[in-house]
């Protein structure tokens, strides 16, 4: 991973660009107040990747840039929604800090190959509203003396594990898509997979993960937020 890359600053594309970048990490932030992203700037295209703890997905959302830019760097969440100057659309890239784990680890760049019977997002939306009611009258559920933070685990762990209709996709990453604002009403959404990852891609961001033979990031378990 290359280092050393701050004081950079760079142009968004736009106002709606940083706007859209800055409610991005705001709600990474959210989750984890400690978070890092990794960014990486290929041309005109800046990815940036984050981890949010609660879903163990990780998120990616993309921004156009103004000129042509090269690097791959983590810095901190919080310093880089700093940087950022909706009224201008610059962005300035903090220091870099000493990356997690996940940011060794991204998805593929390429081959990735679109799965059939993918619900809309209104559906998708939908289904992630079913399973959070489901959590809460569960947990009411529960005797007071049973009421831990490990039966609510459980419980987390059951209805987020299951997958979305015929596809192998957890209902974790669904809800994941849908709390960082991605599943937007009438966008288009797709599902793709890629050797051991799966992808939730919509025009506001994706969700990626490991497939569940594949190991890698996780389980999910908590409950909604």
């Amino acid at each position: 991973m290359t280092v050393g890359a701050g004081a950079r600053t760079l142009e968004l594309d736009g106002r709606g660009e940083a706007a859209d970048l800055a409610a991005f990490l705001a709600r990474l932030i959210h989750y984890d107040r400690a978070a890092a992203v990794r960014l990486q700037a290929e041309g005109e295209a800046l990815a940036v990747f984050g981890r949010p703890p609660s879903f163990e997905v990780l998120a990616v959302r993309t921004a156009r840039l103004a000129a042509p830019a090269r690097f791959d760097v983590t810095v901190s969440a919080g310093a880089l929604l700093e940087g950022i100057e909706e009224a201008t659309g610059a962005l300035a890239v903090p220091e870099p800090v000493t990356g997690p784990p996940w940011a060794g680890m991204l998805p593929p760049r390429g081959g990735w190959q679109q799965a059939e019977g993918v619900p809309d997002a209104v559906a998708m939306r939908g289904v992630v509203s079913a399973a959070v009611a489901e959590f809460r009258s569960r947990d009411e559920e529960l005797p007071p003396e049973e009421r831990t933070r490990e039966a609510r685990d459980r419980i987390g762990r059951d209805i987020w594990s299951r997958t979305l209709g015929g596809t192998e996709l957890p209902l974790r990453a669904v809800h994941a898509a849908h709390s960082l604002g991605f599943l937007r009403p009438g966008v288009p959404v797709a599902l793709l997979s890629a050797g051991g990852w799966l992808r939730l891609r919509t025009p506001y961001g994706s969700v990626t993960l490991r497939r569940a033979a594949s190991g890698g990031l996780g389980t999910l378990s908590v409950g909604p937020a």
